[in-house]
């Protein structure tokens, strides 16, 4: 079991093995499983990842019950087909597979949790983008999640991944790392570059709060896996570039950790501070569930 990044990154240079196939070795070793089998439950994921993203652009898009959410990746999917997007349409790629996968997900469909449901959006939406971008296969695809998945369960086990216990920074923040270091080794590069990807993308989201208006996993948090995936492009890039961080990933995630026991209860997932706080805010939740919740 790797429990730090360090030892990851150790293993990685030692062996001369990407980082997912140190991780597939090691459920294969902890889960008693057999490789294939091992490979068949992350095709598995990959496939129910995929299947968020189409339904999410498909028609006029998926709602939800609430009416909160729902409908803008297929806005976002005319946007780019009509006109010049500002940020590129490589991103706005990678920003309508993110949202169309949380839209799924706030209509009570099927998402792969990545690692919540509320930020399953966020490696969706950086894969298939890579997808088109790198013209990767479906094995480059599956490698891609076990290294998310690898870093992620370095995060979970040093940290938190839960809105309620640490903010939105251990849900989007967590998994946009996760994207980010997967992003690297996708793109060819080496396993420190991953280390410094995750480090630049969890830096970049630290303190970011939890405050779901009337506690839904809707606004902000749909949006929000959208910023989740363009930043661990962002970061992935300058890693690539041979940007480094100054504070190494074990320490990011320590901290990450730190800052969300700071946070105050009306910032973790409670739906009483932030956005969910505003006069807005409160309206809607009123008009939700009533006066007296």
């Amino acid at each position: 079991m790797y429990n730090k990044v360090k030892e990851l990154i150790s293993a990685s240079q030692k062996f001369q093995k990407p980082i997912s196939e140190l991780i597939i070795e090691q459920e294969c070793l902890t889960s008693g499983l057999s490789r294939k089998e091992v490979w068949n439950k992350m095709k598995y994921n990959l496939s129910t990842m995929k299947k968020a993203v189409e339904k999410g652009q498909e028609g006029e898009g998926v709602f939800s019950k609430t009416g909160l959410s729902g409908g803008e990746a297929v806005k976002i999917k005319n946007y780019r087909h009509n006109n010049k997007t500002l940020s590129g349409d490589t991103m706005m790629q990678a920003v309508q597979n993110a949202i169309a996968t949380n839209e799924v997900n706030a209509s009570m469909g099927i998402v792969c949790a990545t690692p919540t449901a509320g930020s399953a959006g966020t490696l969706p939406g950086i894969l298939f983008m890579l997808e088109n971008r790198l013209e990767l296969t479906e094995e480059q695809e599956i490698n891609f999640l076990f290294t998310a998945g690898g870093f992620g369960l370095i995060i979970a086990n040093n940290a938190v991944i839960a809105g309620a216990s640490g903010g939105c920074q251990a849900e989007v923040g967590s998994a946009s790392a996760m994207g980010a270091a997967a992003s690297v080794e996708a793109a060819g590069g080496n396993a420190q570059q991953s280390a410094e990807a995750l480090s630049i993308a969890l830096s970049n989201l630290l303190g970011l709060v939890c405050d779901p208006i009337a506690g839904l996993v809707e606004v902000p948090c749909v949006k929000r896996n959208a910023i989740g995936a363009t930043n661990a492009l962002i970061a992935a890039d300058m890693a690539l570039a041979g940007c480094k961080s100054v504070i190494p990933a074990d320490e990011y995630i320590l901290a990450m950790n730190k800052v969300g026991q700071s946070m105050p209860t009306a910032l973790r997932e409670t739906g009483i501070g932030g956005l969910a706080g505003t006069p807005t805010g409160q309206a809607i939740k009123t008009k939700i569930f009533g006066k007296n919740v």
